[in-house]
């Protein structure tokens, strides 16, 4: 698939990066995840500590379900993290092609109109996330200069920002090598990405 020791190394790295990547972005919403449970949970127990029939037949162990409760800024962390999350998975997922795609009309048409169509929509995307990376960088430094912190946990707001640039960086970089080598497999009509040879999606 690919020719020279220099392509290689840098599918090789690119891919590491990506994967990396996603498994930053695995770990991240595995934890969001489990503080949803957690608090949908808390909730739970809590509604039936309060439940008039727990109160009247155990009203010391409704009064220790009560201590339970959601989990304390459980929107903040969600809605911190999951920006993140969704940047993190972004460089695999250009990588592998595996975007969904609609192919009604492109199944009809030559191979290398198909590799041409691949290219453009990859120089799109590539720019479309760019243009969301620079405007996180823009609201980065706006939440760094104002010192805004979230509401219930009072942590910078920065950082979660921070976090999703950081994230958005990564998948920009991979986002133009992708559409580079879309490009060149347009010109040359041979696969140099993983997710080229067949249709995944």
């Amino acid at each position: 698939m690919i020719r020279s020791g220099g392509q290689r190394a840098m599918l090789t790295l690119v891919t590491r990066t990506a994967r990396l990547m996603a498994l930053l972005g695995g770990f991240a919403l595995t934890a969001l995840v489990a503080v949803t449970c957690a608090s949908i949970l808390g909730r739970g127990i809590d509604r039936f500590g309060h439940w008039d029939r727990v109160e009247a037949a155990a009203p010391g162990l409704a009064a220790w379900l009560t201590g339970f409760g959601p989990v304390r800024g459980d929107y903040e962390l969600v809605e911190a993290g999951i920006a993140f999350a969704v940047f993190s998975f972004l460089p695999i997922c250009q990588l592998m092609a595996a975007h969904a795609t609609v192919d009604v009309f492109t199944g009809l048409m030559p191979a290398r109109v198909n590799r041409f169509l691949a290219a453009f929509w990859e120089i799109v995307l590539a720019f479309v996330i760019i243009l969301i990376g620079w405007r996180l960088y823009a609201g980065f430094l706006e939440k760094l200069d104002n010192g805004q912190t979230s509401f219930l946990l009072q942590f910078p707001v920065w950082w979660a920002y921070g976090a999703s640039l950081v994230a958005a960086i990564v998948a920009g970089l991979v986002g133009l090598y992708c559409a580079a080598a879309r490009v060149a497999e347009g010109v040359t009509g041979r696969p140099h990405l993983p997710g080229s040879e067949g249709s995944g999606h």
